[in-house]
């Protein structure tokens, strides 16, 4: 499928609102029809939890098969009248029936509010909806000097959903889209692509969303039946799952001279930086056969031995768990089962020099759920959150050592070491009180506060101390430290400043032992995402020199730009115009110019 013209859009720019919550949460999801395919503006605007109204606009798609025009709500709605060529009778009859059946779904959907963490009125608002695919733009405008050590590639990865969503959908659901920008002697190129997952091909073909999406559609009663309809299509063959449902949305890692895009619901996805500076899905990626399991989005490369380090985690059948490693050639160890009792969201983890930090705290799965009515992600407060520290080397669990860590969950965990002096394990993570507030409508406002943790490996005890001063709290969720100390001491975090919850008014810089808060601010209505730290060199005598990338949205110019700070002083040192829209996103790395030429 071709990509979309460069400068059309997919959605407007947002307006002053006097829409409420309140009448947000009054009314069914189609009954205001904010979700239109039209540049008319409706008559109810909303004024979201994400602080940006918005119309959204998803491009008409030319589908080769589209079912039933019934409901008429959206432009994803169904129509039976074409169908794939190569189905035969008993293909298109199963359609057609299982068609009737989601329409018959959809319309009891929307006779009930959707809550604000499945609305995409709210999740993909402003400048979290999506935007088409841009093709290399080269020769960008730049404002300052570009620091001379900067020579290769920053990407981004992001949820981009392709389709308009039929009914629920959470951020974290959108296909994966990555947004590139390449630095070659001074010169800069933009492009963003999606990346083609088995998922997303399915979908492109049959012109809608057809994969159950975990957060947004997966619960109560409706979920249930989502779920046996996608699995009686396959029954059919109307759709093929054995190659994965995921969205590669999440992560990036470069890792034996491949760009890896992955979410923890599937295999990772070999996307290519061509010379131009686009990018191209080369394909799923199993290390020639040796992963045979989803692959968490925080793999850990360690800067030294150069190994990379992952986990995997199962929410259905046993093992529920699963820590492996790579050697840089790219050969897998063999699996270690790691015994938990229950399915665990582990979204992150962490290393040090000699060890794996494995987190299982209280956000777990319960499948059940679902037929009580229910979430199937659950914050079980009657679980003791805990840490495993295991050998980086283990070829198996007997010698794991758990260490109890009550109310604690962190969602991301920024680095990790050893202390043999006083025989503990320091972790550095953002605390999430409500830990389950991203996926689960709450009153409370969420708090994600900067952590050290300290494990104990003599005492089998924890201690947790606030990093930074209750009267300088702010939340602090996405980045990182000097990817060149990874699993080393280090002194300084860069970290979001996700102020108002759930933007990104700019970026913080954080001495880790005194406390102390640097913030750089992004200025009125702009916002950006996850700071980048891009070290000078690994020779540097000081761990902050280097600089921070980050993209940056202007909500009242509609335009985004990448910004180059000084990590040291936090002065901007350059601006970069980009020729399109970036929406808000997830994580990111930096390819270096030398790495490039290695790409296989």
């Amino acid at each position: 499928m071709a990509a979309p013209a460069a400068n059309s859009s997919w959605v407007a720019k947002p307006q002053s609102s006097s829409s409420s919550l309140e009448h947000l949460a009054s009314n069914s999801f189609f009954k205001t029809q904010t979700c239109t395919t039209t540049s008319k503006r409706p008559q109810n605007n909303i004024t979201c939890s994400l602080q940006t109204p918005s119309v959204l606009h998803f491009p008409k798609q030319s589908p080769t098969y589209s079912p039933s025009k019934q409901p008429k709500a959206t432009s994803s709605s169904p129509s039976s009248n074409s169908f794939p060529q190569n189905w035969n009778l008993l293909q298109r009859a199963a359609a057609s029936a299982l068609d009737a059946i989601e329409n018959a779904l959809v319309s009891h959907e929307r006779q009930h509010p959707l809550p604000k963490t499945a609305d995409p009125r709210v999740q993909i608002a402003g400048n979290f909806a999506p935007v088409p695919e841009n093709p290399v733009s080269h020769s960008l405008p730049v404002t300052g000097k570009i620091p001379d050590c900067i020579q290769g590639v920053y990407v981004r990865n992001g949820a981009n959903p392709l389709h308009e969503p039929v009914a629920g959908h959470h951020f974290f659901d959108g296909d994966g889209m990555v947004h590139a920008v390449q630095f070659n002697k001074g010169s800069v190129s933009y492009a963003c692509r999606f990346t083609e997952t088995n998922r997303f091909v399915q979908e492109r073909s049959l012109g809608r969303p057809v994969f159950p999406k975990a957060i947004g559609e997966l619960h109560g009663h409706s979920g249930v039946a989502r779920l046996l309809l996608f699995y009686s299509r396959a029954l059919f063959g109307l759709v093929d799952p054995s190659h994965g449902s995921g969205c590669a949305n999440a992560g990036l890692v470069y890792f034996n001279n491949r760009l890896l895009a992955m979410s923890e619901d599937d295999l990772p996805y070999h996307v290519r930086v061509t010379p131009s500076g686009d990018l191209k899905t080369v394909g799923r990626f199993d290390f020639d056969g040796q992963l045979n399991s989803t692959m968490i989005a925080h793999p850990k490369v360690d800067p030294v031995s150069g190994k990379l380090f992952a986990l995997s985690y199962d929410v259905v059948q046993k093992p529920y768990l699963k820590y492996f490693r790579f050697s840089p050639d790219g050969s897998k160890s063999p699996d270690v089962e790691i015994p938990i009792d229950e399915p665990t969201m582990m979204h992150d983890f962490a290393i040090t020099e000699n060890f794996v930090v494995v987190p299982d705290q209280q956000i777990v799965f319960k499948l059940p759920e679902m037929i009580r009515g229910g979430s199937p992600v659950i914050y079980d407060k009657n679980k003791m959150s805990r840490f495993g520290i295991l050998d980086k080397n283990a070829t198996d669990a007997s010698g794991i050592k758990w260490i109890e860590a009550p109310d604690c969950f962190c969602f991301h965990l920024w680095n990790a070491w050893e202390e043999p002096e006083t025989e503990e394990v320091v972790v550095i993570g953002s605390c999430m009180t409500p830990p389950d507030s991203i996926f689960n409508e709450c009153d409370d406002n969420l708090k994600s506060v900067l952590s050290e943790i300290r494990l104990n490996l003599k005492t089998g005890k924890s201690t947790r101390r606030q990093i930074i001063s209750e009267s300088e709290q702010v939340n602090l969720e996405a980045g990182m430290v000097n990817r060149n100390l990874l699993g080393r001491k280090t002194r300084y975090a860069y970290l979001a400043l996700a102020e108002p919850w759930p933007k990104v008014s700019g970026f913080a810089k954080v001495d880790l032992s005194t406390g102390e808060v640097r913030k750089y601010i992004y200025g009125d209505q702009r916002y950006g995402g996850e700071p980048l730290f891009f070290p000078r060199g690994s020779n540097s005598e000081n761990e902050d020199d280097g600089f921070i990338l980050a993209f940056v949205h202007d909500e009242k110019e509609w335009k985004s730009e990448l910004q180059i700070v000084n990590a040291m002083t936090l002065k901007l040192e350059a601006t970069v115009k980009l020729p399109s829209r970036v929406p808000y996103g997830f994580h990111g790395t930096f390819i270096s110019g030398k790495d490039l030429e290695k790409q296989v």
